[in-house]
C-alpha cells in the first residue's frame, strides 16, 4: 500500500508500509530468501553485517526478551515485533498514542513522511540529566501480514540524513517470523537469545 498523502484521510486501522515492502522489507518469513544466512532471534531474523552489534533487552521480573537492540554506524535501533490483524494495521493508532505519551513527558514531537512511511521525531527530556537536556528519537513502524514491526532510532540515525538512511536499511533487512500460534493483536511476538548475544536487563 502506498503512503497516504496529507490530503488523504485513512481509517486508524489502515495498513502503513512502504509500497515495496514485500520486495525490500521488512519481510515476512514467507517472503524471505530461505538460503540466506540470518541471526535467528525468534520473532525476528537479522542479516549479519560488519559493524553491527546486537543487544537483547530482558524484562527483569520475567526474564523475557522484550526488545532487540541494534548498534550500527553511530546509531541505535530498538526493534519489537507485534501480532496484528490480517487485514488491518496498528501503526496509525500507535503513533497517536506515542504522541500523547511524549507530550505527557514534556517532550516535543512532530510527524513527517520518511522512507518507511509516516514517522515521528521526538525531542524527549533526559531524566536525571542537566536542566533542559533532551535526546532526539525517531519512531518508525511498518504493518506487515499479521504483524507490526516498531523501531525506535537514536544517535546519528535520528538526526543525520545519511546515518538515517543506513539504519533504515538495517530495519528493512529484518525478517519477521509471526508463526502460526493464535495471538491477540499487540501481543509481543516471542523473541529469544541467539548464541553469542549479550543480555541487557531492563526495569520493564
Amino acid at each position: 500500500m502506498t503512503d497516504p498523502t496529507p490530503d488523504e484521510v485513512l481509517p486508524d486501522d489502515a495498513k502503513s508500509a512502504p509500497s515495496d515492502r514485500a520486495e525490500n522489507g521488512p519481510l515476512d518469513e514467507s517472503e524471505a530468501n530461505a538460503v540466506r544466512p540470518y541471526v535467528d532471534l525468534g520473532g525476528v531474523k537479522l542479516v549479519p553485517r560488519d559493524g553491527l552489534q546486537l543487544r537483547l533487552e530482558i524484562e527483569e521480573g520475567t526474564k523475557r526478551v522484550v526488545a532487540v537492540g541494534i548498534d550500527y554506524s553511530g546509531s541505535t535501533l530498538q526493534v519489537q515485533p507485534f501480532a496484528a490483524p490480517r487485514t488491518s494495521g496498528l501503526w496509525h493508532e500507535i503513533r497517536a498514542q506515542i504522541v500523547e505519551q511524549i507530550r505527557t513527558q514534556g517532550g516535543e514531537i512532530q510527524q513527517r513522511d520518511g522512507a518507511l512511511g509516516p514517522e515521528l521525531v521526538a525531542r524527549i527530556p533526559v531524566t536525571g540529566g542537566e536542566a533542559g537536556a533532551t535526546r532526539v528519537a525517531r519512531f518508525v513502524g511498518v504493518d506487515g501480514p499479521r504483524w507490526f514491526l516498531r523501531g525506535v532510532i537514536a544517535g546519528a540515525g535520528a538526526i543525520e540524513p545519511e546515518a538515517a538512511a543506513a539504519i533504515d536499511e538495517v530495519f528493512r533487512s529484518i525478517v519477521v517470523v509471526r508463526g502460526t500460534t493464535p495471538m491477540p493483536p499487540r501481543d509481543l511476538i516471542p523473541l529469544h537469545v541467539p548464541a553469542g548475544a549479550t543480555q541487557t536487563p531492563t526495569g520493564s
